[in-house]
């Protein structure tokens, strides 16, 4: 795998049909640690994550893979540095699981040229880690949520980026292969921005939280500094005591079904 890559949101902005969805989102993803999004539901979390793999055009504002524009390279180029797990990454189409895994390799590939010794054997390692080696001959359509959802992460994987990008990738996914996930994501190395939901697994397997509110950065440092009762209480609008994890010291929250005081 290359060498992981500063990503660099600047003065991100996006606005559809007169609304602006996220505005003015300065926030860096360092080499080989995990920067979390988190924030209510319509906070722009996902919206700015389409614009570091393309799916968007920001409106204002620029998105750096070090010192270049993501802009300027083109999509093969970005699609070898930038690889997603998205909400959306569904197929119609009822490919097997080792068809799925190999299309990681598509932007390191020409025209029909075959995989390498080397690339099928990164295929099956990924498909090992992600524990689906043994649904290898299935067909995708055939597989539930969560199996789906390994798959696609190890055709993530598979693309060798220098930045990973994750939208809720722990969706579906039983707590054994939630830990999992992000264990591994841990050991890659590169950059990694993922949106999670879970405050408690962001606490969790992040170095760096930027917290959105109505598509604007309210805050972004290390989880135990930014995950206090105050803030939760004002972006979330939700009770919580937060304590020590007993064997990491990570921050955990610990809710009040009664809402906010």
């Amino acid at each position: 795998m290359a060498d992981p890559t500063k990503l660099r949101l600047d003065g991100l902005g996006v606005e559809v049909d007169g609304q602006a969805l996220v505005h003015g989102l300065s926030l860096t993803a360092s080499p080989g640690r995990i920067t979390g999004l988190v924030g209510p539901n319509g906070s722009g979390k996902s919206t700015a994550l389409r614009c570091v793999y393309r799916a968007l055009k920001p409106t204002t504002g620029t998105v750096w893979l070090d010192d270049r524009e993501l802009s300027a390279l083109s999509r093969r180029e970005s699609a070898r540095s930038v690889a997603a797990l998205t909400q959306e990454s569904g197929s119609d189409l009822d490919f097997t699981v080792e068809e799925v895994v190999a299309l990681g390799r598509t932007p390191h590939l020409r025209g029909n040229q075959a995989l390498s010794d080397r690339e099928r054997e990164l295929c099956r390692r990924a498909m090992a880690e992600l524990d689906v080696l043994h649904l290898a001959g299935r067909g995708v359509l055939t597989l539930s949520g969560g199996e789906r959802q390994r798959v696609l992460a190890a055709r993530a994987l598979v693309q060798e980026p220098t930045v990973l990008v994750l939208d809720e990738p722990t969706n579906h996914l039983d707590i054994r292969h939630q830990i999992e996930l992000l264990t591994l994501l841990r050991r890659t190395g590169t950059t990694v921005l993922v949106v999670l939901h879970d405050l408690n697994l962001a606490a969790a397997v992040c170095d760096r939280i930027g917290v959105l509110a109505g598509g604007t950065l309210v805050t972004a440092g290390a989880p135990r500094e930014v995950l206090t009762p105050e803030l939760v209480r004002e972006v979330f609008g939700v009770a919580a005591t937060v304590v020590p994890h007993p064997l990491t010291g990570d921050p955990q929250l610990l809710y009040s079904l009664g809402g906010p005081p």
